[in-house]
């Protein structure tokens, strides 16, 4: 007998498209629950710069998977898969649709794709990989990557360390390339999600973006970065390595002036918001694009099908 599919549904977009305020609209209408799909709000305390729902807003609709980690752990899109599954599961079964919610592609993918079971790295080999970084740099480790995993090299930037290395380490560990083991991923329950993109003009995007940025600043993000710097001191650590954070953190060590990390952070959410706008394009072939204007109905009537 054929099971059922799991049922969601997905608004995702750039950094600063309004994503989150379309979504509390819609799921205001609907008294339907958001699943946030974010890297960054995963993390407790890190409020401010990832854009986090605000309590208030916390209060006026459902949100899940939001402060799922504490620092100086590592969150990961498997184990933000496996939480969100469950909640669309819990969701179904009460005879709701949730609406999932961010700008992290990578981890709605792993939820709709599935992720490879890869065995676990040796640390000997991370070790190894960690001196080849300090002795060579990224760029010799991406070189060295192209020979190994050519496919994956094809697709990471050559600056990307965090990847680069974990690709690394992978087949240093398995003798298998990472790409030959995400070419099968485990077999899940099936989730059934329309996937609508919000866009927004190009050249509003780069102002709200810097308007954002430093509304951010003001909100007391400075504080927050002072914060992540005392409890998190890993320098590779995902959210020290985090776009807006990374800049403010070089400010506090000294490596640059409060003005020069402003316009660097502002620079690099624009690049990383272009970034995830050729994603979504590449990635979500079948997506639906649009405007608030344009996908409000539609998304709300996808929640309330029975």
């Amino acid at each position: 007998m054929k099971k059922t599919p799991l049922r969601a549904v997905a608004l995702v977009g750039a950094t600063g498209t309004g994503k989150s305020a379309l979504a509390m609209r819609i799921c205001r209408e609907s008294g339907q629950c958001i699943i946030c799909c974010d890297s960054m709000q995963v993390y407790r305390h890190l409020d401010i710069g990832s854009a986090k729902p605000t309590a208030k807003e916390q209060r006026l609709v459902r949100h899940a998977m939001l402060d799922c980690c504490s620092l100086p752990d590592q969150f990961s899109a498997a184990r933000w898969a496996a939480g969100a599954r469950a909640v669309i599961h819990r969701e179904n079964t009460a005879g709701r649709i949730p609406l999932i919610v961010g700008g992290s592609g990578f981890y709605l993918r792993a939820l709709l794709q599935g992720l490879a079971e890869i065995p676990p790295e040796k640390p000997e080999v991370r070790r190894m990989l960690e001196q080849l970084r300090h002795q060579h740099g990224v760029r010799w480790l991406h070189r060295r990557l192209q020979q190994c995993d050519p496919e994956t090299a094809a697709r990471l930037h050559a600056m990307d360390s965090q990847r680069i290395m974990r690709a690394l380490a992978v087949f240093e560990s398995t003798g298998i390339p990472l790409s030959g083991w995400q070419r099968h991923p485990p077999t899940r329950e099936p989730i059934e999600c329309p996937v609508f993109v919000l866009e927004m003009p190009r050249a509003q995007l780069r102002e709200h973006l810097r308007a954002r940025f430093l509304a951010m600043l003001d909100a007391g993000w400075l504080d927050e970065v002072r914060w992540l710097d005392a409890n998190c001191p890993d320098p590779q650590h995902p959210a020290r390595r985090a776009v807006g954070y990374r800049q403010l953190l070089a400010h506090l060590h000294g490596s640059c002036t409060l003005e020069q990390a402003i316009e660097q952070g502002i620079t690099a959410t624009r690049r990383y918001a272009k970034r995830q706008v050729t994603w979504f394009a590449h990635q979500l072939p079948t997506a639906v694009h649009g405007t608030a204007e344009q996908l409000h109905a539609s998304i709300g009537e996808r929640l309330l099908a029975s």
